[in-house]
């Protein structure tokens, strides 16, 4: 039987997960799952408040990680993520908790499902982690427009990439592909796509032929 391959790819905001996912799954002909942004009905309150729906907003994302992770579990072609749960919770989560913008009870619950939840789900084959200075990301996330970002302060951000280095140090449930984006434009630039695309191959160990084409 050929092996199925799933792909996460994992990073800030604005670093272009959305955009490498859609590249790569037109590229090697897989399935893409993409973050239920447009789909949460608390992003835009919890940007004007994060103290109060906080809580709300991240337990939406898990529910749906569970059911795109439930839906991965049995799709019969290869898949590729935007963004996943792993980055929610020790990243997202934790940092709204340790800002004081998540009370610890719900945090505790939020933490408690968290953990149930990685015990029954399979990690992917690889996290393709992309990665960006505070200066590229807010210039990424002001193009792009979405009117809820556009008041994100820097320190949110830096607060973020530290919470992203420190689960990159300790995380040990599949190997992860750190890419530094700062230098590279993947939408502009096709060398700099194929770069990225040559990097995920290798770390998977496979022939692209066989990569581009397994199901």
């Amino acid at each position: 039987m050929t092996q199925k391959y799933s792909v996460s790819i994992a990073g800030n905001m604005g670093v272009g997960k959305s955009t490498l996912t859609r590249l790569l799954a037109a590229e090697f002909g897989w399935t893409p799952f993409y973050e239920a942004v447009d789909d949460n009905p608390y992003l835009a309150d919890f940007y004007s408040n994060m103290p109060q729906w906080s809580f709300h907003s991240q337990l939406f994302f898990l529910s749906r990680r569970l059911r795109y992770h439930r839906q991965i579990a049995i799709h019969p072609n290869n898949v590729i993520q935007d963004r996943c749960v792993y980055e929610d919770a020790e990243v997202f989560a934790r940092n709204l908790h340790q800002r004081r913008n998540m009370a610890d009870r719900d945090y505790q619950l939020y933490r408690d499902l968290y953990d149930e939840f990685i015990q029954i789900v399979p990690p992917p084959n690889l996290i393709v982690y992309l990665k960006a200075s505070v200066p590229t990301l807010i210039e990424r996330v002001h193009r792009r427009g979405r009117d809820f970002e556009r008041d994100i302060s820097p320190l949110y951000l830096q607060q973020l990439n530290e919470l992203y280095n420190t689960w990159i140090d300790d995380f040990t449930l599949c190997p992860i592909l750190t890419i530094e984006t700062d230098s590279l434009d993947f939408v502009r630039f096709p060398q700099d796509f194929l770069a990225i695309k040559a990097k995920i191959v290798e770390s998977l160990t496979l022939p692209e032929k066989i990569l581009a084409h397994a199901i």
